[in-house]
């Protein structure tokens, strides 16, 4: 038989990890700009302009992405999501093979992979650039590997662990949650005979040695993530009970993948034959004890359940032996699927998506402390840039031409900043100032405050007037589906302000 015979690669064990994680990024690719650049995309593609070993709210790896595309692909939302969609689509295919190692046929390895692909959370998260589709590379690719090590017994791995656990550390520092559950998982198993000797060391010195450029960074600035992180636990996020937690968990991951999940622990942790791998049922405990006790957000656990829907389909396997009965599991899945799909991907338009979440009755909740609109808050953010964009347009070309030059544009957060940045390019405004998280250390860029447009609330008008020697209000931004918090927001002409920019910057200060 000819070696590229096709027949051969659909015989083989990488056929259904593969396809599924092709359709897996169609899925993606046909929705990719059905509605507008998120929030986060705009501060990390204003990070990608700024290139440092860190930033105030992460590492470096995402604005280096951020900074390759832009530069090999350009500027479109195809082109920003292109890679978060192809890391999706890797993490699908890595869920499949995970399932294989643990013996798993190919039942086993669809039934994983579906589930990656269908759970509302990674829906969203493999769709738009962020840390998060990364994370869930770096776990998945972990995983595998520490599933290789208890099979081969083979040294080596334990050095790709180490590669592959700095590089996913440079990408997020919840890495270290993934490092805490598996130290936990050797320690109350068997395996932690491995603690005797060199390699898993050599695996932390590893990780340690890539992730220290960011720990020195971290140092230089006084740990600012430190203060974010501590700032967003007493300021932003909501706190959950355990059981609130678990709940926002399950709907995340879907109410199916749920019980293919709690398969999973058990099966690590209670199987006879595959009691070796007992180590990741352990890994998942730990860590999802770890995010309760941090008041952690419900997501932050989702690296985790690629692994686990792998160990989870295979005890499924273990279970159902008729052929029907496995293709009526994988039709359930497929459809009750396809029913929350778009709930976190943009297969509607919003007035189609605000009508199937009232007939579902579904209320919208972000985990954060703001007022929600019509929309939930990861479709809401995608949505009021350009009209924002284009009143702050409009009040900049009111000016002068020696105004302008003068003119600084501050704004309250890193969306309306990024924002300015990234879609203000064809309006010919300059880069935005902001004392938000990572563009405090950029500065004020030179500014000195003696003609500034702001974006602010009205409430604030009063506040204003008491730091400027003339205020005068330029326009009004709006959008039905934004956040409540960006709208109703007013353009204010600022003149005259009555202390140096330079002086107060420190002031204005907010990490969050």
């Amino acid at each position: 038989m000819n070696r590229l015979d096709p027949s051969r690669w659909f015989a083989s064990s990488y056929a259904i990890p593969g396809l599924l994680a092709g359709a897996g990024f169609l899925l993606h690719l046909l929705f990719l700009n059905r509605y507008g650049i998120f929030r986060d995309e705009l501060y990390y593609l204003a990070c990608g302009e700024h290139m440092d070993w860190g930033y105030v709210d992460q590492p470096p790896f995402v604005a280096l992405v951020a900074a390759f595309s832009r530069t090999m692909l350009g500027d479109s939302l195809y082109a920003i999501r292109l890679i978060p969609a192809l890391a999706g689509a890797g993490v699908v295919f890595l869920a499949g093979l995970v399932a294989k190692l643990l013996g798993g046929g190919r039942f086993a390895q669809a039934l994983a992979a579906l589930a990656v692909i269908l759970a509302p959370v990674n829906l969203f998260l493999h769709h738009i650039l962020s840390m998060n589709v990364f994370d869930h590379l770096f776990w998945a690719l972990a995983a595998w590997l520490v599933i290789r090590i208890i099979q081969t017994e083979q040294p080596r791995y334990w050095i790709f662990l180490g590669l592959v656990m700095g590089l996913g550390l440079q990408n997020k520092i919840s890495m270290l949650f993934f490092g805490f559950g598996l130290t936990a998982g050797l320690l109350l198993t068997r395996h932690r005979r491995w603690l005797k000797t060199p390699w898993p060391w050599i695996a932390a010195g590893i990780a340690g040695l890539i992730f220290l450029p960011h720990i020195l960074w971290q140092i230089h600035y006084g740990w600012p993530t430190l203060e974010f992180m501590r700032n967003a636990r007493l300021h932003k996020m909501t706190p959950m009970s355990p059981l609130q937690f678990l709940g926002v968990a399950i709907t995340e991951m879907h109410p199916l993948g749920f019980l293919i999940l709690a398969l999973g622990i058990g099966h690590f942790l209670w199987h006879r034959q595959n009691h070796r791998y007992r180590v990741m049922g352990w890994l998942f405990l730990a860590v999802f004890g770890l995010l309760i006790v941090q008041q952690g957000k419900p997501y932050y656990l989702s690296p985790t359940y690629p692994f686990m829907f792998a160990g989870g389909a295979v005890a499924l396997e273990g279970f159902i032996r008729k052929g029907w009965l496995r293709a009526a599991v994988l039709v359930i899945i497929l459809i009750g699927g396809l029913l929350t799909t778009p709930l976190t991907l943009p297969v509607l338009s919003p007035e189609q998506f605000i009508r199937y979440a009232q007939a579902l009755g579904l209320s919208h909740e972000s985990g954060e402390r703001h007022e929600m609109g019509p929309l939930p808050q990861h479709y809401a953010d995608q949505f009021g840039w350009e009209e924002m964009v284009e009143k702050i347009a409009q009040a900049y070309h009111s000016l002068p031409p020696e105004d302008q030059v003068k003119c600084a544009i501050y704004v309250e957060n890193y969306g309306e900043a990024g924002a300015i940045d990234f879609l203000g390019r064809k309006h010919g405004l300059p880069k935005a100032i902001c004392a938000h998280n990572s563009y405090y250390l950029w500065g004020p860029r030179g500014y000195t405050g003696e003609i500034i447009i702001e974006l602010n609330d009205d409430e604030d008008f009063e506040d204003l007037q008491r730091h400027y020697d003339q205020v005068e209000r330029r326009g009004q931004v709006y959008h039905p589906y934004a956040m409540p918090y960006e709208n109703n927001l007013s353009v204010y002409l600022c003149r005259g302000l009555k202390r140096p920019l330079a002086k107060i910057w420190p002031m204005l200060k907010h990490y969050i």
